[in-house]
């Protein structure tokens, strides 16, 4: 049970199409931690981004994200042509520049989609993912059409108190050129009211209005998931895991909250009365303003959770394990009012706790959950995790302050966990240690009896030779790089969620050294 894997969110594979895909290089990567012996693959949440570009920030709980699909294996289907892909823009190999990504792909898979519609073959599947998936599916298709006509209608007045204060809010969030995105963006509330209510006629008219653009939203859907199955196939024929994520907050301007608007606190204007966020602490006198509506828990209660049970449903379809993000928040959850201009007047109010996770369980039976327990936490969500047998999280950047951190294996008092050396939320290794002060540096060195020249590997020993049950390495930690390769920047608004990697960074040599570790220290 004592596994080891990579942390690395496809966006963030090598190839020529400016952003990772499910196509060659996915499928070499997967040999890649075989080779090197891992066997649990890592990824962040798979939706369709928006505006910032966060995969925390989708237009769908359900929806996977168009950009992943590889226009490679669409020629293979015979959807595309190997003329339609000869001619590529000359993306940047080491970063991804998601606007020129989505004009370029979208050029591609309208084409793709198409000829798709000319042709009979696989029709029948397409039909039955359509049905089974009828649940979210109609509901999104309709949604992103919209967003399109609407957007491209520029039909909208924008001067009310209610919007220019989500304006404001939304600044906070993404910064004024996301912003100005959002505020131009055809967000689902500013829809007229026969549609942004959901009036009967209403969905009549633009379902037939819209109909080419929702056919094509289910196409692209239909070839996401059939890509990242066959994937996943591929990867679990090798004996490897893949570890999902599920963001616990949806976007405000989803398909989600425009379909169900009863599930969250959103009023009759279609604007949220209370946002999602953390409170001030060490790293922030003003806390974190994230803007997501909260659940309204009754609600979801009096359905049993159905919505809870069908996500993480669909989620386990994708993935054998999932990590659940900001877990504290089912214990309890910081509630900001709307229009706030920082996280600093919120309050704490109790979560659905055990409950939402007993009508899981009953449902869908035992699952492999992993709790993102990171944060400001009281003692009842290390209670609640504990109560539901639910493996933690131990970063080892947070550990080097003192010697009894409770992040330090030495101070490890259970093995039902998993380590990591940071996150996506964290600067790389070598970037953390070039920055932190020189009492962490001291004591790390001290610790590992290292000369802190090999700052990464040093960090990915000390990970995998520790007693917890899993232990991932971010990819940027084991190629060394420093903070010119991090993720994700916590509170900073652009320039985030664009790593990738290059073709024949992942050498046998450094295949040879992780496994060597893994055997070591058994792990397989």
């Amino acid at each position: 049970m004592r596994k080891c894997g990579i942390l690395l969110h496809p966006t963030s594979l090598p190839g020529k199409y400016g952003i990772g895909d499910l196509g060659r290089s996915a499928y070499s990567f997967v040999d890649f931690l075989e080779k090197s012996g891992q066997s649990l693959w890592q990824i962040l949440p798979l939706g369709h981004t928006g505006f910032g570009d966060s995969p925390y920030q989708s237009f769908s709980a359900f929806a996977g994200n168009p950009l992943m699909i590889s226009p490679e294996l669409l020629v293979e289907d015979g959807l595309l042509s190997d003329e339609d892909i000869s001619s590529t823009p000359a993306f940047n190999d080491d970063k991804v520049d998601f606007g020129a990504v989505q004009s370029y792909k979208e050029g591609l898979f309208k084409k793709a989609h198409a000829n798709f519609r000319s042709l009979e073959k696989g029709d029948k599947d397409y039909k039955s993912f359509c049905r089974k998936n009828a649940f979210w599916i109609n509901d999104y298709a309709l949604f992103m059409a919209l967003k399109n006509y609407f957007i491209q209608k520029r039909k909208f007045e924008y001067e009310t108190k209610e919007f220019k204060s989500y304006y404001r809010q939304t600044v906070k969030s993404l910064g004024e050129n996301g912003a100005k995105d959002c505020y131009y963006g055809a967000c689902w509330n500013s829809f007229p009211d026969e549609i942004k209510n959901r009036e009967e006629e209403a969905i009549k008219k633009y379902t037939k209005l819209l109909s080419d653009d929702i056919s094509y939203y289910k196409f692209i859907q239909y070839i996401f998931f059939k890509q990242w199955e066959e994937l996943k196939a591929y990867a679990n024929d090798k004996g490897i895991s893949l570890i999902g994520d599920i963001p616990i907050f949806v976007a405000a301007d989803s398909a989600d909250t425009w379909a169900e608007r009863e599930l969250f606190h959103i009023n009759a204007k279609g604007f949220p009365t209370e946002v999602a966020g953390v409170p001030p602490d060490y790293f922030s006198a003003e806390g974190q303003l994230w803007g997501n509506p909260l659940y309204n828990w009754a609600y979801h209660k009096k359905t049993d959770y159905q919505w809870w049970i069908k996500r993480v449903e669909s989620v386990l379809k994708l993935v054998d394990i999932v990590r659940i993000d900001h877990f504290r928040a089912f214990e309890s959850y910081w509630a900001i009012p709307y229009g706030s201009e920082n996280a600093v007047k919120g309050k704490w109010k109790k979560g659905p706790q055990r409950e939402l996770f007993d009508a899981i369980k009953n449902k869908l039976g035992s699952l492999d959950i992993i709790a993102e327990d990171l944060g400001d936490l009281n003692p009842e969500v290390g209670m609640l995790r504990d109560e539901l047998g639910l493996p933690g999280m131990k970063i080892l950047q947070f550990a080097f302050d003192n010697h009894g951190n409770a992040y330090l294996p030495h101070n490890y008092t259970s093995d039902n966990f998993v380590v990591y050396t940071g996150t996506h939320d964290n600067d790389t290794t070598k970037g953390w240690y070039d920055s932190t002060n020189e009492q962490c540096r001291d004591y790390a060195r001290r610790l590992m009896n290292i000369s802190g020249n090999d700052i990464s590997w040093d960090m990915i020993r000390l990970a995998i030779s520790s007693c917890a049950k899993y232990c991932i390495i971010p990819l940027q930690d084991i190629l060394c790089l420093g903070s010119e390769a991090r993720m994700n920047t916590p509170g900073v608004a652009s320039g985030n969620w664009q790593f990738r990697f290059r073709q024949g960074d992942l050498t046998d040599e450094t295949a040879d050294g992780l496994r060597y570790l893994c055997d070591l220290y058994n792990r397989h």
